[in-house]
């Protein structure tokens, strides 16, 4: 199909809802063993008060033609208390910094994420962020008149699929990812800012899941969200069974890579949300550990990816004051091993989501990446003896 053809042959997606009517497999399906009780949902919203929202686009086929695409690339809108402007305790963390998350100086300076958390590809942040700031604009976020705020925008390359040097990425895009946010089940694999991402040799992209936690008499939930595009096929690690040298000749991406290449560049996003009562600088603790998830599945933080993680937490609604003194209930450091072994946890499973879930996509001049071919990781852990039995 020729991309000059009229706009009724093209392929053209967009999704501005995260609801699906018929949700993508997930890892537990396949029969991958995972330790921990997961939430309601096994995302991020499970959480309470967390939202979700994407807007997907993928239009065209064949040939690169800059400006018109193929198109494979997307938005991804987090809001840690939905529509509602009160800030959140926050930090970051970043295992290799070879990409982009804006206003973290001020999250680490303050210690408050004041707004939502956008995810899209490397060349749109700028375009998102200035979304952000004119959706606070037309929604009313801000009740002064005078007001400032610094975007939290985070991106991963694309560019082996989608017309990245195109700029589809528009403010449109943002606003539909933001308004389209609910809590509940959420999309995973080829959607949101995740869309044309692809993952230790496989097709990667968005993913997410959520665990309980018990802390002496009281139960949290810690949820994490990825966009995932990260990683060397010969590293992919499944229950601990070397699933990527097991397949190393089988789907084998198909893309023309720059002489620059080297497997394992790309990037992941981590978004890491809890209800446990935590400080900015424990949360900055709780992303310090979103790396072992990582290297569970077969991240190494090569030298070309960026992995950059930021986690918040709901509780202590009144915490964020202008002229007044406030109270804050606060989790001891010795009762925190549980939210850390949480997040190793959920981290290493929304990865696996992601894969999962994502369908083999063909981008621009015919690149493909592969989706993770289910029965043959089903037979490899079976061999391995690793494969879940139902309760």
């Amino acid at each position: 199909m020729k991309l000059n053809q009229t706009a009724s042959l093209l392929i053209f997606l967009l999704w501005a809802s995260n609801t699906q009517a018929q949700p993508a497999a997930r890892a537990r399906d396949l029969g991958i063993p995972f330790i921990g009780e997961p939430g309601k949902f096994n995302a991020i919203t499970d959480v309470k008060g967390v939202q979700v929202g994407y807007s997907t686009i993928i239009a065209g086929q064949g040939k690169n033609i800059r400006g018109k695409g193929p198109v494979r690339t997307g938005v991804t809108a987090i809001l840690p208390r939905g529509r509602t402007n009160n800030p959140v305790f926050a930090n970051w963390y970043t295992l290799n910094g070879n990409g982009e998350m804006t206003g973290t100086t001020w999250v680490t300076e303050s210690g408050f994420l004041e707004g939502p958390i956008m995810i899209t590809n490397t060349n749109s942040v700028g375009v998102v962020r200035d979304a952000v700031l004119k959706w606070y604009v037309k929604t009313g976020w801000h009740k002064e008149d005078f007001w400032y705020t610094y975007p939290v925008v985070a991106e991963t390359y694309d560019g082996f699929l989608n017309d990245i040097y195109g700029f589809h990425v528009k403010e449109s895009h943002a606003f539909d990812a933001l308004d389209g946010a609910a809590s509940g089940l959420i999309k995973e694999g080829n959607v949101g800012g995740g869309t044309g991402m692809m993952c230790l040799g496989f097709k990667g992209g968005t993913g997410t899941a959520s665990r309980i936690v018990k802390v002496g008499d009281s139960t949290y939930t810690v949820g994490v969200l990825v966009q995932s595009n990260f990683g060397a096929k010969k590293n992919l690690t499944i229950a601990g069974v070397p699933v990527g040298v097991a397949l190393k000749d089988t789907l084998n991406n198909d893309f023309k890579a720059p002489p620059s290449y080297q497997p394992g560049d790309g990037s992941i996003i981590v978004v890491v949300a809890t209800d446990a009562p935590l400080l900015p600088h424990q949360l900055k603790r709780i992303a310090a550990r979103v790396p072992l998830g990582i290297g569970m599945v077969g991240g190494r933080g090569e030298n070309g990816s960026g992995d950059i993680f930021l986690a918040f937490s709901t509780a202590n609604p009144g915490a964020f004051q202008r002229n007044r003194l406030t109270s804050l209930v606060t989790l001891a450091n010795d009762r925190i091993n549980p939210l850390f072994e949480a997040t190793v946890q959920a981290v290493e499973e929304a990865i696996l989501n992601a894969m999962v879930a994502a369908q083999t996509m063909e981008g621009i001049n015919g690149n493909k990446a592969y989706g993770l071919p289910h029965e043959a990781v089903r037979k490899l852990l079976k061999q391995y003896n690793r494969l879940a039995t139902k309760p």
